[in-house]
Parts: C-alpha cells; structure tokens; sequence
C-alpha cells in the first residue's frame, strides 16, 4: 500500500477524483478515508489540521502528510506511468499551487453540484 487519501465524502467532485483514482489504481496502492469519519477526524488531527477542515485533501504516506496541492501531486505520481509528469508540477512553490487549489475547492460544489438520491 502506498498511503491513505482522505477526501470529502460529501462533494461530487472529490468523489468523481476517489473513483478516477481507484480505476487507475491497478496495483490497490491507495485507501480511501472520508474526512468526515472518525478515522479521517483523527488523521486530519494528526495532520495539523481542524478536524473539520473539508476543503483539504490530505495524502498520507509512510507518516508523512501532504497537503492540498501537494498531495493532488503526490497521488499521481504514485499513480504512476504517465502520471507522474503532472507530478512535474512540484518544481512551482507550493504558495502558487496551492492559490489555485483553494479556488478549486471553494468552488467545489459549484463545479460539480451535489445530486440527492
């Protein structure tokens, strides 16, 4: 196993990302903790974090903890294959990066709107 993911089980869009994620997973590298359980209170705790700071992706590997933009590219470089090259990314200062994460998750749920069963 490569590290934990823990996302916002309530947000269309970090779902659609869970499930890209776990297509391409061929080697089952990754496991998934919704940040609102209370395993994923306790590694946001862990990670610095509020326990209820959902707007965050945290990638947790070998006990470190990757955050934000930081983690996106983690996740596709372990991956692997051709996902790495986004990894390539990291060179940018993780301020710069991490400006345009935060838009994206403001604006999550605008993006991909939440359907109700």
């Amino acid at each position: 196993m490569s590290g934990t993911v823990l996302y916002d089980s309530d947000c269309n869009l970090c779902n659609s990302q869970v499930r890209f994620i776990k297509k391409r997973d061929s080697k089952n590298l990754f496991r998934f903790v919704p940040l609102q359980s209370e395993e994923g209170r306790e590694m946001l705790h862990k990670a610095g974090l509020p326990e209820n700071e959902f707007d965050t992706v945290v990638y947790e590997k070998y006990g470190q903890h990757y955050l934000r933009s930081s983690a996106v590219l983690g996740i596709l470089r372990d991956l692997g294959g051709g996902w790495k090259i986004p990894g390539l990314l990291v060179i940018i200062p993780a301020v710069i990066r991490d400006f345009f994460y935060r838009l994206v998750a403001r604006n999550r749920h605008l993006l991909a709107p939440h359907s109700r069963r």
